[in-house]
């Protein structure tokens, strides 16, 4: 039976790589109704994108998120740096479909403000192709850490993250995620926001932020690579969803709701886009 939820928050799903968790998210998409869908950027990882390998597990979570906007789910698009290109295309609206590059929600007397997060990382702003080359560089270390995976699934072992150890051993990612985390959060408080969300840095939270100007609630909905996460809110509450926590309580994938919609076709709309 599918949850209902007033409001969903996904980020950083990199479709069209190899770290992509394509199969676990669609299960995830399949149990829920929500009102409100927010894409926070990263969608298709236009930096990774190859040609030769969008799989159809990928297609399908592409056509899922299209069958939200046509049936009652509001949905916005917000951009990120790995899906760029589509700024292009800002304020762009399909039905209940919105590309934006920002979002702002009124939930009851509070505000939250909604974006991807990108804005702060001065390497992607001003020295893209270092930014690349260390992305191509994660998506590679995340294809090796599947592997590994595997490999420990098979001898009934726990999987393992690399990239979750280098960032809480490394001095200088710890300090990138809390500057991070502490910018947004004082910037938001400046501009009289209760919350402000965003995604990004793969690296879900929800924690209160308080500062001599006033407080404000930093929420991050993670990513489907590593941590396999999502932000909800309901009646009046924010929490994280976390796939490992929750698979057994899954539906499994159900019948094609867009048969109308041909794979082929979706593809090419895709490979044009980017």
């Amino acid at each position: 039976m599918k949850r209902d939820v007033e409001i969903v928050i996904i980020s950083d799903i990199h479709l069209g790589t190899y770290g992509c968790k394509a199969k676990e998210l669609l299960r995830y998409l399949n149990s829920i109704r929500p009102k409100i869908l927010i894409l926070n950027g990263d969608i298709i990882d236009i930096w990774q994108f190859k040609k030769s390998y969008f799989p159809k597990s990928h297609l399908k979570v592409v056509r899922k998120l299209i069958s939200f906007a046509t049936k009652d789910s509001e949905v916005f698009y917000i951009t990120g740096n790995h899906d760029e290109a589509f700024r292009n295309f800002t304020d762009f609206e399909l039905g209940k479909l919105k590309l934006c590059n920002k979002q702002v929600l009124k939930l009851g007397d509070k505000k939250a403000w909604i974006f991807h997060g990108d804005v702060f990382d001065a390497s992607v702003q001003h020295s893209k192709w270092i930014a690349k080359l260390g992305g191509q560089g994660y998506d590679l270390l995340i294809a090796i850490n599947n592997l590994v995976n595997w490999f420990l699934e098979k001898i009934g072992r726990e999987k393992y993250s690399f990239s979750k150890k280098i960032k809480n051993n490394v001095k200088k990612a710890v300090k990138y995620i809390g500057d991070f985390e502490l910018t947004a959060s004082e910037l938001a408080i400046e501009n009289n926001f209760d919350y402000v969300i965003c995604g990004h840095i793969h690296q879900p939270q929800i924690r209160e932020v308080v500062e001599k100007k006033g407080k404000c609630i930093y929420l991050n909905s993670g990513d489907w690579v590593e941590n396999l996460s999502a932000l909800e809110y309901h009646n009046g509450v924010w929490k994280l969803f976390v796939y490992e926590d929750e698979k057994h309580h899954l539906m499994d994938e159900e019948p094609d709701e867009m048969k109308e919609i041909n794979s082929e076709e979706l593809m090419k709309i895709v490979t044009q886009i980017v």
